[in-house]
């Protein structure tokens, strides 16, 4: 804990201690009220960034209040969590209280079960979240999460139960993820569009037992075959499944509520690790990333005021909640502000323009492709779009061209360039009103509370302004590290520096540019890609001899997927039968889109492939191919 003491004017003091007050930490603030007893008439102690407060520190403020009588002593800015604790333990007839004033800054020091909670204290009438089956209002996402963690209770999930939620965006998926919160146990988000086999090795790596399903592109109308393939899969830790597809309408169940109304008031701390967000990684293998809801409502309040969002905003949320920006920007960023989110039926191009144009909807946040795939509907009308007035672009880069064009599509519109990562998001983004010229050219500046660092590759030093190297990231919202990865391969090195692997550069107003990835993700409409794991699936193909998946630039989706591949003597090549094959083995967005034959690899003196030279060679041959 820390303390910062301010004399105001003469024998008047302010305290404003930060983080817990308990049995290691009282001792602080008795000292540091004991430095001023002699000089201060009147002390004023600033509980906004307190977090808890436990017996050992109530009792430093009786002794305090002991002291200074009368309105010689008072506590100010008390969240409502701490206020509890008061009001629990007598306290707050005892000492001088003054709540905090709500605004989001409240919400930070919360978990998201608080944050639920508070929320639904404060609002609970006010429509939320509207989806097909109604209108949700915080209190109705109250009893659906509660009714849903009663369910999941009784199959045996409780605090830091690992639990993985696969779903399409819909209100179940949010109802289902408050309710794991309520729970305290550990909210794993899989990515939807994989194939059996994909989530199974994804519940691996996460240990995740339980999984709640949703909407699966993947599984169709096949669930039992579908879902007895992961339980099935080699090394599969799944053993119970949990549904809430979209026939599942959990407010024909609200009569329930009052019979589990009272259970699962378990405290959960705010810095208690509680979701996981499975990134891509070079390594060719997902990784796990440990996310408190500290790291994530704080991410979350500095985004909604960054979008300026206000209680009459209505979202069009087409962002997939298992990714950190449709976490961040799409459901809490809202939820801080009371707005509406609007989840379609489907991302239709047709079902998009229809709701943003029916409930004049006025954020709307993508990636550039389904920009683009709106503006090419052949029933696309710029006034259709008109009501909107925040986009934020993030999840893969936009040309300068593209843009231009969205600017001149909707000009009412204000377009955010933003850049972050599952492990720190967000890390940058350009101001709401800021000049053309840093939207187009920069990815924004630093966030609230967040330090970078560009790093020269070479010298290890830091890069001066203009001067391009890998980007490093430290701040509030950077995760705990990678669940179960060996210490080698975690990200954060010895001075807590988050190691991005994208490369760039500062400018002299204090923007960051992106120039380059060190890692060699692909990113596809916004969706991470390993080119490890596509290799690993087109090896097992018979005829393939030898592999190497690269990025290639589309201008619809950002990236495309390419696999240059070397046959085995004698085999010939057949694309449409190597489509196939890897429909089983891969999600339709990895399946690469472009094959080049090579008789021979470009190899360096270190027997490895020279991928610097293939890839040269591979998009100069697609090139040709294109022209």
């Amino acid at each position: 804990m820390n303390i910062e003491i301010q004399e105001l004017e003469d024998g008047l003091f302010k305290l404003i201690p930060s983080g817990r007050i308990d049995t290691n930490t009282s001792a602080e603030l008795r000292t540091a009220l004991s430095g001023i007893y002699e000089k201060a008439r009147k002390v004023l102690i600033d509980f906004r960034e307190v977090a808890y407060i436990s017996s050992a520190g109530l009792r430093e403020l009786l002794v305090c209040r002991k002291r200074y009588q009368k309105d010689a002593m008072s506590v100010e800015n008390v969240s409502p969590a701490v206020y509890e604790i008061f009001e629990t333990t007598g306290f707050d007839t005892i000492i001088p209280l003054k709540k905090a004033e709500r605004d989001m800054s409240t919400y930070v020091q919360m978990s998201i079960k608080q944050f639920l909670a508070s929320k639904v204290s404060e609002n609970p009438d006010k429509v939320v979240l509207v989806g097909e089956c109604g209108e949700y209002t915080w209190k109705d996402i109250d009893k659906g999460s509660q009714i849903l963690a009663d369910d999941l209770a009784r199959m045996g999930v409780g605090p830091r139960s690992h639990v993985g939620l696969c779903g399409l965006n819909s209100v179940n998926w949010i109802l289902a993820f408050y309710a794991l919160q309520k729970l305290g146990a550990m909210s794993m988000l899989i990515n939807p569009n994989q194939r059996a086999v994909e989530i199974a090795s994804v519940a691996k790596v996460g240990d995740i037992a339980t999984l709640i399903y949703g909407e699966l592109p993947e599984m169709g109308d096949d669930e039992d075959n579908f879902l007895g393939a992961i339980r099935d899969a080699e090394g599969s830790p799944v053993k119970s499944f949990f549904s809430i597809r979209n026939s599942i309408d959990i407010k024909t169940r609200f009569d329930e509520y009052d019979a589990v109304a009272g259970k699962y008031k378990e405290h959960v701390e705010a810095d208690d690790p509680c979701v996981v967000i499975f990134t891509s990684g070079s390594t060719g293998r997902p990784k796990g990333v440990l996310l408190s809801s500290y790291n994530i409502l704080n991410a979350a309040s500095g985004n909604c005021e960054d979008q300026t969002i206000n209680p009459d905003d209505r979202t069009c949320l087409i962002l997939p909640l298992f990714h950190i920006f449709g976490l961040v920007a799409g459901l809490l960023a809202n939820g801080m502000a009371d707005s509406t989110i609007y989840i379609p039926k489907d991302i239709r191009t047709g079902t998009l323009l229809e709701l943003i144009s029916s409930r004049k909807c006025t954020i709307f946040h993508s990636v550039p492709t389904m920009l683009i795939a709106l503006m090419n509907n052949q029933d696309f009308q710029p006034e259709k779009l008109a009501s909107l007035r925040c986009t934020i672009i993030s999840g893969a880069a936009a040309t300068e061209s593209q843009i231009l064009m969205f600017q001149k599509a909707m000009p009412n519109n204000h377009f955010l360039s933003s850049y972050g990562l599952s492990e720190m998001a967000p890390v940058s983004i350009t101001p709401y009103d800021d000049t053309n010229d840093h939207v187009l050219h920069t990815v924004g500046k630093p966030v609230r509370h967040i330090n970078i660092k560009i790093r020269n590759m070479e010298t290890g030093e830091d890069c001066l302004v203009g001067e391009s190297g890998e980007i490093l990231v430290q701040g509030f919202n950077l995760m705990t590290g990678y669940y179960k990865v060996p210490i080698e391969d975690q990200s954060i090195d010895d001075e807590g520096w988050l190691h991005t692997g994208d490369l760039g550069y500062m400018t002299e107003d204090g923007y960051v540019c992106l120039s380059g990835r060190l890692k060699e993700l692909i990113i596809r409409g916004g969706e991470n890609i390993m080119p490890g794991e596509v290799e690993s699936a087109i090896s097992a193909c018979d005829i393939i001899d030898n592999v190497k998946v690269i990025g290639v630039p589309s201008d619809f989706f950002g990236e495309e997927v390419g696999a240059c591949i070397k046959l085995k003597p004698g085999c010939v090549f057949d694309e449409d039968k190597m489509r196939e094959e890897l429909k089983v083995r891969l999600a339709k967005f990895k399946i690469p889109q472009y094959f080049l034959v090579y008789d021979a690899f470009p190899m360096l003196g270190t027997g490895k492939i020279d991928t610097v030279t293939l890839k040269k060679d591979a998009l100069a041959k697609l090139a040709d191919k294109k022209g």
